[in-house]
């Protein structure tokens, strides 16, 4: 059954603030070390007080949240037991915080709170998917958790949050909007309405990413990123994603790999193999053919309009200084072999893999990372 659910009311500057928090007594900020040391936290903490709302902060979130940090945020939700729970942060705080509210509201006599996600990259798209990825350290892994029940209410987003994001951060969650709107236009669940966000996303970041990349105070460019964000994120929730995020996820998860760099990394080759670019055409190379259209770069024939999407996302990429390939990570070969299998397993298993337009061999998977380790296209 085709569905696009809309559930998050989505604010366009901290005016939102006061709709958000209308009627609330108590509030906790779910947030992150950084973001609390630095003083961030005074963005909710300033008109909470002058609004004389109870609130506490819990700030041990760290990149890739873990099991044990979310079991620590629901026994403080369960102690103080919020009305609003506020995610300030990258995606790292705003799944942390989906975690906890879902899973707290099971507890006996716990309610799922009121939940507002203020992101401060432009990168995981979280505040207004149904997406959230907890990770395992004992097992090396990542697990996404998806359900509708985890979407925010509301997200505010606000441009002068992510003014000061340095250009690798910027770079990295760039490419993370360019992986989630691709993987969503090509998804098996894909609609005429993800279409229309994910190809809006696209040329967004096509147009703004290098630009805020190289001027970070190009307040502009910064905005549209932000909007590029959401956009992205309203589409992969609705269509769901796909091999990339589950090579990406482990990958990641073994050589802790920024989320949004390993996908960076893996992208034009998920997009080959998808497409047939390495070996024979697919249905899927029609959809790649429809990006070149979107970006202005169409061939004389769909084979090589979807290699030039592969080709020219690879540069793109080069552009923002990413690695190329996952050598060029630093990974070591020794290391990168003794891992592949592993990898391969958890990737052919990774829930995001479901919707891959191509259905893929565990061999197909070990090739494609082969492929991607060597930094090999053609």
């Amino acid at each position: 059954m085709e569905y696009f659910y809309l559930k998050t009311r989505i604010y366009m500057g901290k005016e939102g603030l006061d709709e958000i928090l209308d009627g609330v007594e108590r509030a906790l900020i779910v947030t992150d070390s950084f973001m609390y040391k630095s003083g961030m936290t005074a963005y909710l903490t300033e008109p909470l007080e002058q609004k004389a709302i109870e609130y506490k902060i819990f700030s041990e979130v760290k990149p890739d949240p873990d099991i044990a940090v979310v079991a620590r945020g629901i026994s403080l939700m369960q102690e103080f037991r919020p009305q609003v729970l506020l995610a300030l942060g990258g995606g790292s705080p705003i799944d942390a915080a989906k975690a906890m509210n879902i899973l707290s509201a099971k507890q006996e006599g716990m309610e799922k709170c009121r939940f507002a996600a203020i992101p401060t990259t432009s990168g995981t798209g979280s505040e207004v998917s149904k997406f959230s990825v907890i990770s395992d350290p004992e097992q090396a892994a990542k697990y996404p958790l998806v359900m509708d029940e985890m979407i925010p209410d509301a997200a505010l987003l606000d441009a002068s949050l992510v003014k000061s994001v340095p250009p690798s951060v910027t770079a990295d969650t760039g490419i993370d909007v360019l992986t989630h709107a691709i993987e969503a236009l090509v998804s098996t669940n894909a609609n005429d309405f993800t279409d229309a966000a994910a190809e809006k996303a696209i040329k967004l970041v096509r147009s703004n990413l290098v630009k805020v990349y190289s001027n970070p105070d190009d307040l502009k460019a910064r905005e549209k990123m932000h909007h590029a964000s959401c956009l992205a994120g309203i589409a992969f929730s609705n269509a769901g994603l796909g091999l990339n995020h589950g090579m990406a996820h482990t990958l990641g998860a073994h050589f802790h790999i920024p989320h949004g760099r390993a996908n960076g990394i893996l992208l034009p080759y998920v997009m080959g193999y998808n497409a047939g670019c390495f070996d024979r055409l697919t249905p899927a190379a029609e959809r790649y053919a429809r990006i070149a259209g979107v970006v202005g770069i169409e061939g004389p024939t769909m084979r090589q309009s979807a290699f030039n999407v592969m080709r020219d996302t690879k540069q793109y990429i080069q552009q923002l200084h990413l690695p190329s390939c996952i050598e060029a990570a630093g990974i070591s070969k020794n290391d990168f072999d003794g891992a592949l299998e592993e990898m391969v397993e958890a990737a052919y298993n990774d829930a995001c893999t479901r919707t891959n337009p191509r259905v893929c061999t565990k061999d197909e998977i070990r090739s494609v990372f082969i492929r991607a380790y060597s930094g090999r296209i053609v």
